[in-house]
């Protein structure tokens, strides 16, 4: 039986290492999938995390000279991918449930797929909004904000379901992820109020955290720190990325809201090939890394985006070889 995220960090006997995946574009195969995940096993990935990404606008030029507009899901299959990871590999899943794009039903829905599936950990978030979109806009019968949801996968672990009238449910037992934000959600007027907002998700029932990725290791310290005053008991799991490229320096700061330190930034403006900004996105991951273990997080999670490789070689510089396989 697949273990909680929860028991997973109580038992463990040194630092966590897990990882995060993208499905496959519609109409691809898990091939690529089983070659990150074959590549990380060695590490002795204690769940590997499955992203969920709602419809996605786009244009499309019609033969009279207009452009149509069309939605269209290009990363379908979370539910599914999990699924087939945790039988296949036997490691257990977290598939990440969004609030955009769909109605408190077809949320309970998936539930009760994941439920039969034998999945028991979630990551409840609330979702960006579709690519083309500048601004979240909940589906009708949808939740605004993350803590909603939280609340109604902690009711249907009671056993409470959106029909009143049905006759003796079935209590469920999802461990419910929250993310957090170590340098503030974009979209937040302030960091207290984000704390705030993150305290509401952890209040309606979220078990852990897991930040959103940080290049400042003193963010995430902060960010920990504020957490404890303001209440927030839950076990904080930091978010990492080694940066591969240079146009991350661009795009990970617009895209994540992250500040990327002058040094990194330096040292990567300075390379002359890809290997060599590759190497410096590794080197200045493992020292980040090492500093977080030292610190005692629960474990690190790694946001691979498809890449194996740097983070095989992180994970290898860093953790205690007598929790790797």
């Amino acid at each position: 039986m697949a273990m909680k995220v929860t028991e997973i960090i109580a038992q463990a006997k040194g630092p966590l290492f897990t990882f995060e995946l993208l499905p496959p574009l519609k109409g691809h195969t898990m091939d690529a999938i089983n070659e990150t995940i074959e590549t990380l096993l060695p590490y002795n990935p204690a769940y590997i995390n499955i992203t969920n990404h709602q419809m996605e606008v786009v244009y499309v030029d019609r033969p009279d000279g207009l452009v149509e507009r069309r939605t269209t899901h290009k990363r379908p299959g979370t539910v599914g991918l999990a699924a087939a990871i945790q039988y296949r590999y036997g490691i257990p899943v977290v598939p990440h449930l969004i609030c955009g794009g769909q109605t408190k039903e077809q949320l309970e829905d998936q539930l009760v797929e994941l439920n039969f599936l034998g999945i028991e950990n979630v990551l409840a978030l609330r979702g960006d909004p579709p690519h083309g979109e500048r601004r979240f806009i909940a589906a009708k019968g949808g939740y605004d904000h993350t803590d909603g949801m939280v609340a109604q996968i902690s009711a249907i672990n009671r056993g409470e379901y959106l029909d009143p009238t049905l006759r003796d449910p079935v209590a469920t037992s999802f461990c419910i992820g929250v993310a957090g934000y170590p340098e503030k959600h974009a979209e937040a007027p302030n960091y207290n109020h984000d704390i705030t907002m993150l305290k509401r998700k952890v209040d309606a029932g979220a078990h852990y955290i897991v930040t959103q990725m940080f290049f400042l290791n003193e963010r995430f310290f902060e960010f920990v720190d504020q957490c404890r005053a303001a209440g927030i008991e839950v076990p904080i799991i930091p978010g990492i990325k080694p940066i591969q490229r240079r146009s991350d320096l661009d795009l990970l700061p617009q895209t994540f809201r992250v500040d990327l330190p002058v040094t990194l930034v330096d040292r990567i403006e300075r390379c002359k090939t890809a290997a060599d900004i590759r190497k410096v996105g590794v080197d200045f991951c493992t020292a980040q890394v090492a500093q977080l273990l030292e610190a005692k997080v629960p474990g690190v999670h790694f946001y691979t985006q498809g890449r194996a490789e740097p983070i095989a070689n992180v994970v290898e510089a860093t953790y205690p070889k007598g929790i790797l396989r």
